[in-house]
């Protein structure tokens, strides 16, 4: 029996039926739902189902409505009457590393190798020893692809279990039920931005990733999409408390998940969302609501910076200017990049 088929029999969440099966193998319907974009969607769907019994969850005629334009909407109220009118039941559930390696490997490793193309620059940096916090720019203005890739990469080559940090819209928005299965995040090793999950993550001695920017990072859209936005305190004031160095690593290439974007603030109010981009693919997001979690073919790079300790730091203003001097360090390599990689973009770009 294959390393895979170990794990994919190991799969098990309390929360939910474990299902006794082999591996999730790509077929043609997996590839095309790959190149094609609103199969997107279908993709996560369908892997969460091949190990867990979801009885809420999306079904094969729905599936093939989210392929026709604005058949998305019709699986949507077909579901709805199906669960009796009322929105899929929301589970309780933890971390399954089991699960984190199948999906990485069976999902991601597709995504990324084919579409990101995603590849780890100046690896000799990458410490030996664990635990760290992997601070990243972060940009895009769409689903965190550039985090999941870096997550990805690093787990690859490390043999790391790596947990991102991730908005709160991930875990509780109420679209993201509709979406994907209830619990998805958290079962992939997803913590929540909120301080105290950070912390408890931290104090258990987890790899962390994250993004110093939080959401001003996506939101900052294209015309800033290089240009760093203020950094949170709260990674070194946790790398001061628990002694966990910071890893900052600089991705290039997540501007074109999601190209020309402008954030509307006023209609992200409205529609209670952490960010609502406008671009010229938002037509095409309206017709198929399911690529919501596309994003566009690119190139991700990730340049592994030297460690960065956090000492002699005592108070939130020396906080606060400890993580802005990890910040313009950060900007200086980014600009550095940018002027020498002249096939990504013109550092006078932006």
């Amino acid at each position: 029996m294959s390393a895979s088929d170990q794990h994919s029999h190991k799969i098990y969440n309390p929360q939910f039926q474990q299902k006794s099966v082999g591996e999730f193998n790509f077929g043609w319907f997996d590839w095309f739902c790959l190149w094609y974009p609103p199969g997107w969607l279908i993709l996560f769907n369908r892997h969460w189902q091949h190990y867990h019994d979801d009885p809420d969850g999306w079904n094969w005629l729905e599936y093939i409505l989210f392929l026709i334009p604005c058949g998305f909407y019709l699986a949507l109220l077909i579901r709805w009457l199906r669960l009796g009118c009322r929105v899929p039941c929301t589970q309780q559930s933890e971390f399954n590393p089991n699960y984190q390696t199948a999906f990485r490997e069976e999902i991601l490793q597709p995504i990324v190798k084919y579409y990101f193309h995603g590849e780890l620059q100046q690896i000799e940096n990458i410490p030996q020893h664990t635990p760290i916090i992997v601070a990243m720019n972060h940009a895009g203005m769409c689903f965190p692809w550039d985090i999941l890739a870096l997550g990805y990469l690093l787990s690859k080559q490390q043999g790391w279990v790596v947990y991102p940090l991730a908005g709160i819209d991930l875990f509780e928005n109420p679209w993201m039920t509709w979406w994907v299965p209830s619990g998805w995040s958290k079962v992939l090793g997803g913590v929540k931005a909120k301080y105290d999950d950070f912390e408890a993550a931290i104090e258990q001695r987890k790899i962390i990733l994250y993004a110093p920017e939080g959401l001003r990072g996506p939101g900052k859209g294209w015309k800033k999409r290089y240009q760093l936005e203020k950094f949170d305190i709260s990674f070194i004031q946790l790398s001061k408390k628990y002694q966990v160095p910071i890893l900052p690593v600089i991705c290039i290439g997540s501007e074109n998940l999601h190209p020309y974007t402008l954030n509307i603030s006023w209609l992200q109010k409205t529609f209670h969302l952490p960010f609502l981009p406008i671009s010229p693919l938002i037509p095409w997001f309206a017709i198929f609501p399911s690529m919501g979690v596309w994003a566009g073919k690119t190139k991700l790079r990730y340049f592994i910076q030297p460690l960065a300790e956090v000492n002699n730091v005592n108070n939130r203003g020396e906080f606060y200017q400890k993580a802005q001097e990890l910040r313009q360090q950060m900007q200086t390599q980014i600009n550095r990049l940018l002027s020498e990689k002249s096939g990504f973009l013109n550092k006078a770009d932006f």
